[in-house]
């Protein structure tokens, strides 16, 4: 909890991939708070016990959140879906304003590529260009901490998705803050 709260003033991206990975933990401890403290807080010296009863409390609202959703075994949490839709409305018109030139230089050469990441990934799924981008970046977060031997796939996706999503996390942040203005140097005045 202090670390998604932190994580998430910081990098959105990060965010999101922190909370699937919870997710899954949650999945594997099957949702039971004492399962929950013993993995993910009993042995955490760096927070005091006050501190581990509130980000128990987190986590079994997060589990809940997840039972309420019907993502018990699959899925993720509607909330970064949400993120992620947002993320990828920055993405669109980053591809067509003027603000956004870096980053379409940073997208094209993943752009060729996402038809090949998408017949890996999304078998037959809808979902847009950034859910696929996160979803190649959680899949090779997980083979890595299986140490798989795909080292093709995982160079691929961290040469082109980790770039793109990095800097769309980068900007997502500065025009969260008002540091970015995306309309600037447009006819339009939002």
């Amino acid at each position: 909890m202090f670390i998604a709260r932190q994580i998430r003033k910081e990098n959105i991206a990060e965010y999101i991939l922190y909370i699937w990975q919870l997710e899954d933990l949650i999945r594997a401890c099957g949702f039971a708070p004492d399962r929950i403290y013993s993995t993910l807080l009993e042995h955490n010296s760096a927070i005091d016990e006050a501190q581990k009863s509130e980000a128990l409390n987190w986590y079994i609202d997060l589990a809940s959140l997840m039972r309420e959703e019907g993502k018990q075994q699959i899925g993720h949490i509607d909330h970064t879906l949400h993120l992620i839709n947002d993320l990828n409305d920055l993405h669109l018109r980053l591809l067509k304003l003027p603000v956004g030139e870096e980053y379409r230089a940073a997208f094209k050469p993943l752009e060729k590529e996402l038809p090949k990441i998408k017949g890996f990934l999304a078998s037959g799924a809808e979902m847009n260009d950034i859910e696929l981008c996160f979803r190649a970046l959680y899949s090779v977060m997980l083979l890595r901490m299986k140490q798989s031997d795909k080292k093709e796939h995982i160079a691929d996706v961290m040469e082109l998705v980790s770039p793109v999503i990095a800097r769309l996390a980068l900007i997502y942040k500065l025009v969260e803050k008002g540091e970015i203005d995306l309309y600037k140097g447009t006819e339009q005045s939002h």
